[in-house]
């Protein structure tokens, strides 16, 4: 099976690259200078000159804090290009996968939020994403929205490599407490992607949106302490609320997501974050 893979540099981009083999896949990830998202003709062009057999999406504008100043260009990326990749891939019959974010809510308090759940963007970031699950569902083809949240390797520009950078030069860090969300691995988003798309092939599972993150559950403060243990750091950790670490971008307190849907239709469990952490740096 042949994979097309919008994106070459970003984390989940470098780990499909890496799990194609496992799939039994041949993955060909195009970067900007093959496929540009500010041209979104470009992209459709793309997939309607390779020779492949599904397409994923795992290139976004995520500079979240940028997008407040830049809308416009990352509406263009986030929403007209994936909405571009989605017509054509309806038009050739080939499945689509595109990575979305727990971003299009609002983050209000209250259980984990289901697929079907009502979105309320809080920021630019999140609007020009719900904008690319509204065009990629519009086009009418075989596709998957996969929404996920607080990705993490160990090399990419995250959470975890960003407490490891701070902790270098610091014994005592302030981390936000009042967040929760799960942790997800890039490679299990990979593994995620490769399965669904797939499946999608196979004419097995449905198209639609679902949700896929790690377990258990956890603010980012207690994330922090995880990963000062498992590196085995002596970093102190003091939590501190939302309001003292102010963002030009809100961030949405609630990011539990419902991966239910996604068990039942793929047969993909939520990843377990904490081997996540733990196999990473048995292998640093």
């Amino acid at each position: 099976m042949k994979v097309l893979v919008f994106g070459k540099t970003g984390q989940v981009a470098r780990a499909l690259i890496a799990a194609g083999s496992d799939h039994g896949v041949q993955v060909t990830a195009l970067g900007r200078n093959e496929a540009d998202l500010n041209n979104p003709a470009a992209c459709a062009a793309a997939i309607a000159d390779a020779q492949a057999d599904a397409v994923i999406n795992a290139a976004a504008w995520t500079a979240v804090d940028a997008a407040e100043d830049q809308e416009a260009a990352a509406h263009v990326i986030n929403a007209d290009a994936p909405g571009a990749m989605a017509q054509a891939c309806a038009a050739k019959g080939v499945p689509f996968v595109h990575i979305s974010t727990d971003y299009v809510f609002d983050g209000s308090e209250g259980p984990a939020w289901t697929p079907d759940a009502p979105t309320g963007p809080l920021g630019a970031y999140g609007r020009t994403k719900r904008a690319g699950e509204q065009q990629v569902t519009a086009a009418g083809g075989n596709s998957a929205i996969l929404r996920t949240a607080w990705v993490f390797d160990a090399t990419g520009k995250n959470f975890v490599t960003t407490m490891l950078r701070l902790s270098d030069t610091r014994d005592a860090l302030t981390v936000v407490g009042d967040q929760v969300g799960g942790p997800t691995p890039a490679a299990a988003i990979a593994d995620a992607c490769l399965t669904m798309a797939k499946a999608l092939a196979a004419g097995q599972g449905r198209s639609g949106i679902y949700h896929f993150s790690g377990a258990p559950n956890v603010s980012w403060a207690d994330f922090a302490r995880a990963i000062f243990a498992t590196a085995g750091r002596e970093t102190s950790v003091t939590d501190i609320p939302t309001a003292d670490y102010p963002t030009p971008a809100a961030r949405p307190a609630n990011s539990r997501l419902d991966c239910t849907s996604l068990q039942t239709t793929f047969g993909i469990s939520r990843p377990d974050w904490q081997a996540a952490l733990s196999d990473m740096f048995a292998s640093s």
